[in-house]
């Protein structure tokens, strides 16, 4: 069987629970994540047994994957300590952020930030072969740049693919390092899974663009120094073709940003209201109404970063934990529990499997398409999974504990409820599954060529 390494266990994506936790560096002998261990007894060896691979590489010589592995390695060891979080409500609040800036300060010195970026840009000019290594090594440690997910996962690749040369030398650099955050601005209050009625516009005055309106549900919107948006611009053809994307500094006048307090007792997810906000006409991304295209680009990206993560390979980290926290309630023996923690297993094996192809794509150099709707969609229903079996596991002490400190699991399922509304819901993936992939007949759209300002959506309504 293979031995699995003794590494510090990722904690849950959104949690203050004891798991989340940082390894006291004392205890943890230098190496210890490359050692190989088994730490799980006899009845989890046997539930977490799997086949072993070689790793071939068309770009990289044997040499140069060990020593870039190893300098991956040495790098985590040192720096991927986990976050006290200190029992702090909020899953994605302010702390969690500073913990990530600093990480991301560290990997950006250490010449490991934006690999597959350009020098000039900030990145290091490196091989998606050298992301794939890293991505593999990342997956043995906590995951520190959780708060970067929007940032790198899809606003980096969206200003990488689509901006002007004086857009990437002005934003990428920042972006990549941590120093500067970025959020996402699509949904607003009449424009969730139909996003393409959306109502805020941007209008042209000289050589700015004035933008007026509403956005909900950004994330980390609070704590980000600049957004992209869309926006519509052209009101007499339909609504797809009207719309463009935008570069927005949320320090501008006009922009107020309102918390939305929510059932896991965080505040991540925000309204932004725009009152004749005046951006340079540089802002514009991408090309005048082409921003429905662009949108559905990066909207894939979110979905591949919603469903691949940080990390490559085969991972089970829900099922990791699960079997260690059934290990400590002494219910590993039990065969109802053990079927549901296999089952889970090979559900997570099922996800990176569609994750690693998925991630094959964007190595090939193409826009991600339908593949990260699958993702997500499968991301999902393990999360649902996960969360029922982790409550069914703790059973009374899911709703009731002792101490600031506890809760976590509550919170954790709490927060993954977002699960199959954010990046698209679910009833969406499915959609775009069944056109895209499996060919289904689309949905009849009788709204398709009419013109957006003949449209009853929104305020439009009589």
């Amino acid at each position: 069987m293979v031995q699995r390494r003794a590494c510090k266990k990722r904690s849950p994506a959104a949690s203050g629970s004891e798991i989340s936790r940082p390894v006291q560096r004392s205890t943890v002998e230098p190496g210890s994540h490359r050692r190989a261990q088994d730490h799980y007894g006899v009845n989890a060896r046997l539930l977490l047994a799997q086949p072993t691979g070689v790793t071939m590489s068309d770009t990289m010589s044997p040499t140069e994957i060990d020593e870039f592995r190893a300098r991956c390695r040495s790098f985590l060891d040192e720096n991927a300590t986990g976050m006290n979080m200190g029992g702090d409500p909020d899953p994605r609040g302010s702390k969690r952020l500073e913990y990530g800036q600093i990480f991301q300060k560290a990997l950006t010195e250490a010449g490991l930030a934006g690999l597959t970026y350009p020098k000039e840009y900030g990145g290091q000019g490196l091989t998606k072969e050298h992301e794939r290594i890293w991505r593999e090594e990342y997956g043995n440690y906590p995951n520190m740049t959780f708060e970067f997910t929007i940032s790198h996962g899809m606003c980096l690749p969206m200003l990488a693919e689509y901006g002007t040369h004086e857009q990437k030398a002005a934003y990428l650099a920042d972006n990549i390092s941590g120093e500067k955050v970025w959020c996402q601005m699509f949904s607003e209050p009449g424009a969730g899974s139909d996003v393409a009625s959306l109502q805020t516009k941007a209008e042209r005055d000289g050589d700015t663009w004035v933008i007026n309106g509403q956005k909900v549900w950004t994330t980390l919107a609070h704590v980000s120094d600049y957004g992209v948006i869309i926006a519509r611009t052209d009101a007499s053809v339909p609504k797809h073709a009207g719309i463009s994307m935008f570069i927005v500094p949320l320090d501008a006048p006009g922009v107020e940003i309102r918390p939305i307090h929510q059932i896991d007792g965080g505040k991540h997810f925000n309204e932004i209201f725009f009152t004749d906000v005046s951006i340079p006409a540089d802002n514009l991304l991408g090309d005048l109404n082409n921003g429905w295209n662009m949108a559905t680009a990066m909207l894939m990206y979110e979905r591949v970063a919603i469903g691949s993560g940080a990390v490559s390979g085969v991972r089970h980290e829900r099922a990791d934990q699960l079997i260690e926290q059934a290990q400590k309630l002494g219910k590993i023996e039990d065969p109802v529990v053990r079927d549901r923690l296999m089952k889970l297993y090979i559900m997570e094996t099922t996800a990176s499997l569609v994750s690693m192809r998925t991630r094959a794509e964007l190595k090939a150099g193409k826009t991600p398409g339908p593949g990260g709707s699958l993702g997500k969609l499968i991301g999902t229903n393990n999360m649902n999974f996960a969360r029922d079996l982790s409550l069914e596991l703790i059973g009374p002490g899911s709703v009731a504990w002792d101490g600031e400190s506890g809760g976590g699991w509550a919170r954790t399922a709490l927060t993954g409820l977002q699960g199959g509304i954010a990046g698209g819901t679910n009833e969406i993936q499915r959609n775009i599954i069944g056109d895209r992939v499996l060919g289904l007949p689309r949905d009849i759209d009788v709204s398709k060529n009419v013109p957006f300002s003949e449209l009853k959506v929104g305020t439009q309504r009589d």
